[in-house]
């Protein structure tokens, strides 16, 4: 059957890549099922509050085939990246809300690409509910949005009709996602071809960079963060972190993952592998002397807490990201 998608058109400054690429792919989609003698499968407008819609950068205009007010029922809405701050987002586009949850509300299903999550957390349809989004803004959206389950490592997250993506380009894995579940798997390998998408990566955990969860007004646990940052190279115990900082062990672990969302022990093991992540891009020391220089000493235990926290292992992380030096 013949679906309806509509890609949102927001005010303010909009992913152009997300709205163009899944223009293309999606009708690249309906070329291929004609090539092969079957039905077209998507109908694909663009939908905006107004038209033109002139994007806040002030370089391009784009040009809405149709406004909310046109389109009584659509089967699937994407909401691509809309880079200004929330509130501007929030404040530019509040008019889409009450389409939005009345569309949900009438069998469509939505996807928002990126941090457009921002957006759609904002109609309360995320509620309860897993999402991904780019793994830069995860503390700010955990933090405006307690509610909803978001699982960062992910590149796409699907609930109730509901799908959103993680960062960047991550949402081209979505599109091919959703390409596969309306139009068959066959369908979805020739557009991963065509396009030259990596199909069924299922992680944005490689490519996250921890850089410590630091909004936040509790003194101590900001000592005890920089603590670790700066001896990550050596076992570091929560209780003499306790100690040292002359709090009880409970007390600081509470206040920690209150503060951080993390564990103790978690943000000791992301920070010792973002070390050693950076070694592994840019030295030459083999994975064992990565391995002792952070602090480790059962390689094993290293391994299994690297790919636990990157979804690789040492050795795979290596290959991706040194890069080639003809003659070493």
């Amino acid at each position: 059957m013949r679906k309806h998608v509509s890609i949102l058109i927001p005010k303010g400054h909009t992913s152009l890549v997300n709205i163009v690429g899944t223009h293309q792919i999606l009708n690249q989609v309906n070329a291929f099922l004609k090539e092969q003698g079957k039905p077209e499968l998507f109908e694909v407008e663009l939908v905006g509050l107004s038209s033109p819609t002139e994007q806040s950068n002030g370089l391009f205009t784009v040009h809405p085939e149709k406004v909310i007010g046109d389109i009584a029922h659509t089967d699937l809405i994407i909401i691509p990246a809309i880079h200004d701050a929330f509130e501007t987002a929030f404040s530019d586009n509040r008019e889409f809300v009450p389409w939005l949850q009345q569309q949900y509300k009438n069998g469509a299903e939505i996807a928002s690409f990126c941090i457009a999550a921002f957006f759609l957390a904002s109609t309360g349809l995320l509620d309860g509910r897993q999402c991904s989004t780019h793994w830069i803004h995860a503390d700010d959206f955990r933090r405006m949005f307690p509610k909803i389950d978001l699982v960062d490592d992910k590149i796409m997250t699907e609930d109730h009709g509901i799908y959103t993506s993680g960062g960047a380009y991550s949402y081209l894995n979505l599109l091919l996602y959703l390409v596969e579940k309306f139009a068959g798997r066959e369908i979805a390998i020739l557009t991963a071809k065509t396009f030259m998408i990596d199909i069924d990566k299922a992680s944005q955990s490689p490519f996250i960079m921890f850089q410590g969860q630091k909004a936040h007004e509790d003194i101590v646990v900001q000592k005890a963060q920089d603590y670790i940052e700066r001896n990550y190279n050596e076992k570091i115990q929560v209780e003499e972190l306790a100690q040292k900082f002359a709090v009880s062990r409970r007390s600081l672990e509470r206040r920690f993952k209150k503060a951080t969302h993390n564990t103790i022990t978690t943000y000791i093991q992301r920070v010792k592998v973002e070390a050693a992540k950076r070694s592994l891009e840019v030295s030459r020391e083999n994975v064992s002397e990565v391995m002792y220089g952070i602090g480790y000493s059962d390689e094993k235990s290293f391994r299994n807490t690297f790919k636990k926290i990157t979804g690789i292992s040492p050795v795979a992380y290596r290959n991706k990201y040194k890069a080639d030096r003809p003659g070493l």
